[in-house]
């Protein structure tokens, strides 16, 4: 799925395409939607790490499409309008929004805050706690309590992916797919990270706590 950093969702085009154009060029890789709908068909095929959000979008209300992301997604929404009244500021920081800019702006605070925001949120999506682990993803190391638990490369890959979709039912073809870029390995393979997992992060590896068997499908990470 192809990644950016940004996306613009707005209707006033001139101004979309030059934002654009700006972040791109200080090496921001950004993308516009003009409308709801575009914004949506966008992250339907690929995935960004912060959003540029307009109030008004034609027909529909970016208050609307905050709520609608809020409920797939905690990636960072900057709020861009020409409203400026306090209730318009809170309900946008109230449904979702992590800042609210108003236009006209200019175009290097625009940059100077999307960076900010990207190396905050990129730190934080770096680490992946559960109960007293942490995985730190750049360092590809599983902690607890300060120590690390020593995972082989392909255990650390299939625990991270786990974590990534906690909560969420995944096929064994999924893991298969994801973890080892591999539609035809084997579930003895799959079977024997899983236990080795267990061993290392269950305290009861017979009756786990985190990775759970869906029997006849495959796992699923719970996790609050």
């Amino acid at each position: 799925m192809p990644k950016y950093d940004c996306l613009i969702v707005d209707d006033e085009e001139a101004l979309s395409i030059s934002t654009c154009e700006y972040l791109n060029m200080f090496g921001v890789k950004t993308y516009w939607a003009a409308d709801e709908k575009a914004c949506f068909d966008f992250l339907a095929e690929n995935r960004t790490d912060l959003i540029l959000l307009d109030i008004n979008l034609g027909q529909s209300s970016g208050f609307e499409v905050c709520k609608k992301l809020r409920s797939t997604t905690n990636i960072p929404i900057l709020f861009i309008s020409a409203r400026t009244s306090d209730d318009d500021v809170l309900l946008a920081l109230n449904i979702g929004g992590d800042d609210y800019i108003q236009k006209p702006y200019a175009l290097s605070i625009i940059l100077a805050k999307v960076k900010t925001v990207l190396k905050r949120y990129r730190s934080d999506a770096d680490r992946l706690n559960f109960g007293s682990f942490t995985m730190d993803l750049t360092a590809e190391k599983l902690m607890k309590a300060g120590n690390e638990v020593k995972l082989k490369a392909m255990e650390f890959k299939l625990l991270a992916y786990l974590i990534q979709n906690k909560n969420r039912p995944l096929s064994k073809e999924e893991l298969f797919s994801n973890v080892w870029n591999d539609a035809i390995t084997s579930d003895g393979t799959l079977n024997v990270h899983i236990r080795k997992l267990r061993e290392k992060i269950e305290e009861n590896p017979n009756d786990p706590r985190y990775i759970k068997t869906i029997w006849g499908t495959g796992y699923v990470f719970e996790a609050d």
